[in-house]
């Protein structure tokens, strides 16, 4: 049986923004069987020896699949659609889109935004000027994305892939409407993929059974 590794009880901040939401979610789309071990955050449950061995970050999340261990939501979602044959195409060209757009979400869209969120978070007035040149960089990368949506339903390919749940979570991280309001084909697609209702269900289920720290 598939083990996910997802928070049981995490602080009130992260509650509801928390990665594992996006293998949850995966998991979902796919309706894998899986079997949930809940992680106490508060209770530093996450560092332990044991944890470690899974996820040497001490991160959420991670997944134990008859031995395969894996952590990074990334890297777990592109395992589970390959494993599934679901949410990603089978064939080489069509996989090699899906996993460049799995990228671009880690690598190029989520920094700019979870470091604003970062910074909000902090309130700290020192940071004024940090501020303003990282929301100058996630402009940039939202214009870049919303002109690539541009008459375009979904990012990688036709169909809604595992793509499409790592940017659209991506997306969630923006807590300022104001950030994304020029960009209406981003905002349009954010709200498309989050419509969906293996995520309503996903995100229903999650509030419901993880605790605030």
């Amino acid at each position: 049986m598939l083990k996910v590794y997802g928070f049981s009880k995490v602080n009130a901040v992260a509650r509801g923004n928390t990665r594992d939401l996006r293998v949850l979610w995966a998991l979902e789309e796919m309706e894998l069987p899986f079997e949930l071990v809940g992680m106490d955050h508060s209770a530093h449950e996450l560092s332990t020896d044991a944890y470690r061995k899974l996820s040497p970050f001490e991160q959420i999340p991670a997944i134990d699949d008859d031995g395969l261990v894996l952590s990074e939501s990334a890297a777990i979602v592109i395992y589970l659609a390959k494993k599934a044959g679901k949410l990603i195409p089978s064939d080489p060209a069509g996989e090699a889109q899906v996993v460049r757009w799995c990228f671009a979400a880690m690598n190029s869209v989520e920094l700019p935004l979870l470091s604003i969120l970062l910074i909000d978070w902090a309130k700290d007035d020192s940071c004024g000027k940090h501020r303003q040149n990282t929301l100058a960089w996630a402009n940039r990368l939202l214009t870049g994305l919303e002109h690539w949506l541009d008459r375009r339903e979904y990012l990688a390919t036709e169909h809604f892939t595992v793509a499409d749940i790592l940017m659209s979570h991506v997306l969630t991280e923006i807590k300022d409407e104001g950030l994304i309001a020029p960009y209406g084909h981003v905002a349009s697609y954010r709200n498309r993929c989050l419509a969906r209702p293996a995520w309503k269900r996903t995100i229903d289920n999650y509030l419901a059974r993880v605790e605030t720290a």
